[in-house]
This record gives C-alpha cells, sequence and structure tokens, in this order.
C-alpha cells in the first residue's frame, strides 16, 4: 500500500477530505439504526487520511481510532481531531490496513474514499478482511471503485479552482487489466506563501465484486451485500454496473 508524501497530503487535505464529510453523516445514520450501533459507539477508521470522517463521529460522541499508513496524514488528522485526542476518545496509529492488530474491539470498521483499492491484490485485501473481522463483532463498511467506475480514470483534469493549489491529474487505464494508475502533480501554497511542487504515482486495484463478497465470508464476515450511498439498506442486483460502490458486511 502507498504512503502519501508531506506535499500530497497538503493537496489531499485541501481539496480531497470533502468526500469524507460527505458520506460519514449517512454511514453513522445507518450504522446507529442497527441493534449494535444502539449501543456500542466506538469506530475504527482504517486508511483514515486526514481524518475527516473521524472528526464527523468525534463530534457526535464516538469514540474513534484512525489508522493510515501514511505519517503525514496522520499529522493533519492528529490536528483537526487534537481536542479529542487530549480528551482519550480518539488515536490516530500509523499502519497498514491489510497487517493491523488491536486490543479493542469496535462496533464499526469502516474505509471510505477507495481507499481499499490501493492493496496490492486480493491476497492484501483478504488479509484486510481479515483484520477487520479480527477486531469487530459489528459491521464493516467500505467503498470500491468498479472496473466501470476506473474507465473513468483514463482522461487529464487540472484544477486550478483557487489560489492555494494548482492540481494536475493524468488518469490511465486500459479497462481490461488488473490495475488504474493516476500520476498526480502541482503546486501548494505553504503558510510563508511559497509554494511546494509535489508528484505522486498512484493505482487503483481492480476488485471482481463476487470475489470480494467470497472473500469477506471467508473472513468470517456473515451477511455481505452491496449498495448506493444514498441507499445502505438496500442491496443493488448489479454492483459492476455502478461506478463506485459501499460495501456492506456484518457478523
Amino acid at each position: 500500500m502507498h504512503s502519501y508524501s508531506q506535499g500530497f497530503a497538503r493537496a489531499y487535505n485541501l481539496r480531497w477530505s470533502g468526500f469524507a464529510r460527505q458520506v460519514a453523516p449517512l454511514i453513522l445514520d445507518f450504522y446507529a439504526a442497527t441493534p449494535i450501533g444502539h449501543k456500542d459507539r466506538t469506530v475504527l477508521d482504517l486508511c483514515c487520511g486526514t481524518g475527516q470522517l473521524a472528526l464527523y463521529f468525534l463530534e457526535k460522541g464516538y469514540r474513534v481510532v484512525g489508522l493510515d499508513l501514511s505519517e503525514p496524514m496522520l499529522e493533519y488528522a492528529r490536528e483537526h481531531a487534537r481536542q479529542y485526542i487530549d480528551a482519550g476518545r480518539a488515536a490516530f496509529v500509523q499502519g497498514d490496513a491489510s497487517n493491523f492488530t488491536f486490543d479493542e474491539r469496535f462496533g464499526l470498521v469502516v474505509s471510505t474514499y477507495d481507499a481499499l483499492n490501493h492493496l496490492e491484490d486480493e491476497q492484501a485485501l483478504y488479509r484486510c478482511f481479515q483484520c477487520a473481522s479480527a477486531v469487530s463483532d459489528g459491521y464493516f463498511i467500505f467503498d470500491l471503485n468498479t472496473r466501470s467506475g476506473l474507465r473513468r480514470w483514463n482522461n487529464v483534469y487540472v484544477d486550478e479552482s483557487d489560489e492555494d493549489a494548482v492540481i494536475i491529474t493524468h488518469g490511465m487505464y486500459d479497462g481490461t487489466s488488473d490495475k488504474a494508475w493516476a500520476r498526480i502533480s502541482g503546486f501548494v501554497r505553504l503558510p510563508n506563501g511559497l509554494y511546494e511542487r509535489f508528484e505522486e504515482i498512484v493505482f487503483n486495484t481492480v476488485f471482481e465484486m463476487k470475489k470480494v463478497s467470497d472473500l469477506l465470508h471467508d473472513a468470517g464476515w456473515k451477511n455481505v451485500y452491496f449498495a448506493r450511498i444514498q441507499d445502505l439498506k438496500t442491496a443493488l442486483d448489479e454492483p459492476e454496473k455502478e461506478g463506485r460502490v459501499f460495501v456492506v458486511a456484518s457478523k
């Protein structure tokens, strides 16, 4: 799994943290309505990034542990959640989403913004499912880009919407292989007014949804289905036709 640099973390915090803030209320509402969600207000946020989803749950009274491979991302998460860390309700830990363990257990394990597509292969994804299963008796909710969705990567996007950053994303996917690639580069303004250049090469692994379901079951998750974020209660009949799916697994 890729660990992001300081420059990319700065750009991510500026430009891409909005997805987590958008989906967090919908995930919380779904989980809070479940039997375990009524009593267990603990969350493990895998690949937590700069901590925006974690922060939303913290603001609603949950205890949250965030795990991410990138220390620069975690620095932002700790900064955003400082008051909750000081109060003992939050912790942010550097670690690999395919190889982790915790002494405590969580009602909800969550991962967003296609973070698990960044695992290198099915073996790594299965290890992630096993690790999540070992620390939760509740729900595991995460999203994935499908093969259909990753076809949209094959493009060039330029974001110069304000003076804080200029970001160029060059995505590449042939529609048939098991990896989609993107080169993300640009400049981000520092607090002193100067600009820092960054460049990252990132990938998404294509996972077939049927295989994802099989791996989850093998890892101990008894109930598995695919949904849209707008309606996490309703299973999709044909998830491969979606660009992005949310996977809902429970014990």
